[in-house]
């Protein structure tokens, strides 16, 4: 279910060797962090197209040109 291959062993060996065992917990915080931001960020972004859809589609209802407009007769 979980294999763990020798590659997987390999980079938590590598990650150990590079960062040591007492700045890992603070990586995984900051990467946890970093995660949710991104996440927070793109989740606003989604809410701001469609707030900004929502606007542009009023917008085209108002300003519909009437049929008795100058410029739309020949």
């Amino acid at each position: 279910m979980f294999g763990i291959s020798f590659e997987h062993i390999l980079i938590i060996g590598v990650v150990l060797l590079l960062f040591g065992p007492k700045r890992l917990p603070e990586l995984g915080k900051s990467l946890g962090k970093s995660i949710k931001n991104f996440k927070d960020s793109f989740n606003g972004m989604e809410d701001d197209s469609k707030s900004r859809g929502e606007r542009i589609e009023k917008f085209a209802e108002t300003e519909k040109e009437p049929d008795d407009h100058p410029e739309n007769k020949s």
